[in-house]
């Protein structure tokens, strides 16, 4: 690339504002802008980013841009858009910009998969973070306090975005898949749709695709380049990773990992639950291929409390508060079965559905998995951005689920919070919207 200033329309967004500070760091000059102020527009002009609070005409116009890279958000009546294309200045999705980047490096690795891709590239990162890596994905990793690092190595750790196929621009030298499952039907209308995306993924994988056996809709694919791991140990013939011996003490996972009939000894997790451990095992495989120093990789991933908004402790008193991205009905199971196992204690869910499409398209599906808390409280649908078209609401939710759950509004929603008992308790803030810092106002409240 000779590009010397790129601008970033729709730069808040996590894998967004990644490539704007890995741009920043390989000296170029980079502005950006969303709709509002975030707290990571200030990290970004913390670290020499301008950030426009506002999409308009003037903050391109004669500026001199290079290299314009956009979200999926954005559309092409935006005027930074048609102001790029008025001038013919080179455009380029995120997707695009993250698989040029990593295919200038020999060693990349790429996350994909419905459900903890952000989990397992954070996991990759912590376990890789001795040699170096780039580093790219979906959320905040505590160990390098970013979601994006330049490195100085052959390793670009990134993740892989299904939703809107852009993962199908990447070339990378390892791949994983942790599962595929229907979503973002608004885009691929099928599963099978989905499914032909990840086979593209596979074929366009350099070496290794290392694939969750314990995923139904995965088994299908064919392909050399694929090397499958389970938890599960009656699997043991089929896969070239598993673990066994999986068991829980005072908060921690442990499991103990053979691939390719030789024992790897006993791994820990602080992050809880077994799906959690089907991420690791990719991660581990991975890793012992490219022959880092596995008692490392074992203190590493002992040492990893989970990318933000992953299981996310933000208050551990006499009662316990976690933010929580999980906003697709596999991931709440997941999420709730891990809190039940690691917990012990009563279990309350607030949730906030986002969109309206992935709630009418899943209502019956999301019914079951929240039912497996002691109590959900629902919040209204998120939209973002969405028309209602598809007359659906979280009343309807509320009604599958049955008589433990009900919908408030935000504000009626705190009195009741507030004013309850409390104590041993465990309260999940769980979405992909306004949720999260709902759940930190609430602990700010209660402190």
């Amino acid at each position: 690339m000779i590009m010397k200033k790129a601008f970033f329309s729709g730069i808040n967004g996590i894998g967004m504002s990644g490539l704007a500070l890995i741009l920043k760091e390989l000296g170029y000059e980079v502005s950006g802008s969303d709709i509002a102020y975030k707290e990571i527009s200030k990290k970004l002009e913390d670290n020499g980013i301008k950030v426009y609070v506002e999409q308009k005409r003037g903050n391109v116009e004669g500026k001199d841009i290079d290299l314009y890279v956009y979200s999926t958000a954005i559309k092409e009546n935006n005027p930074e858009y048609m102001y790029m294309v008025e001038k013919n200045i080179k455009m380029v999705r995120r997707g695009e910009l993250l698989a040029e980047i990593m295919d200038k490096l020999p060693l990349g690795i790429a996350v994909a998969g419905t459900h903890g891709k952000t989990t397992t590239s954070s996991l990759a990162t912590v376990a890789f973070l001795d040699n170096d890596p780039y580093v790219a994905v979906g959320g905040i990793v505590p160990e390098i306090g970013s979601n994006s690092r330049v490195g100085n190595s052959e390793y670009f750790i990134a993740e892989a975005d299904e939703s809107d196929n852009s993962f199908l621009y990447m070339h990378p030298f390892y791949s994983i898949i942790t599962n595929i499952e229907a979503d973002h039907l608004e885009f691929h209308g099928s599963l099978e749709n989905i499914k032909r995306s990840f086979g593209k993924f596979i074929d366009q994988t350099r070496k290794m695709v290392l694939a969750c056996y314990d995923c139904e809709e995965i088994r299908s694919y064919e392909n050399d380049k694929i090397v499958f791991y389970s938890v599960y140990e009656e699997n043991k013939d089929k896969v070239r990773i598993y673990a066994k011996n999986i068991h829980s003490i005072d908060g921690k996972t442990y499991f103990d990992v053979v691939k390719n009939g030789e024992e790897l000894g006993t791994f820990k997790l602080s992050i809880p639950g077994v799906h959690n451990v089907s991420n690791a095992l990719a991660v581990i495989y991975i890793a012992h291929e490219e022959k880092l120093d596995m008692d490392k990789v074992k203190e590493r991933i002992e040492g990893f409390r989970g990318a933000n908004r992953r299981y996310q402790v933000i208050l551990d008193e006499e009662f316990k508060v976690i933010d929580d991205y999980a906003h697709h009905p596999t991931e709440i199971k997941a999420t709730i079965n891990a809190a039940k196992m690691n917990e012990k204690k009563e279990i309350i869910v607030i949730f906030e559905p986002h969109r309206y499409s992935r709630t009418k398209f899943f209502l019956n599906e999301f019914a079951e998995s929240l039912s497996l808390a002691d109590k959900v409280y629902l919040l209204p649908i998120y939209s973002a951005s969405e028309e209602n078209i598809y007359d659906v609401s979280s009343e309807d939710l509320a009604k599958l689920v049955g008589e433990h759950s009900k919908v408030y509004e935000k504000d009626e929603l705190t009195n009741i919070l507030l004013e309850e008992d409390k104590k041993g308790k465990v309260y999940i803030f769980m979405g992909a919207g306004s949720v999260s810092a709902y759940g930190h106002k609430f602990v700010e409240m209660v402190k």
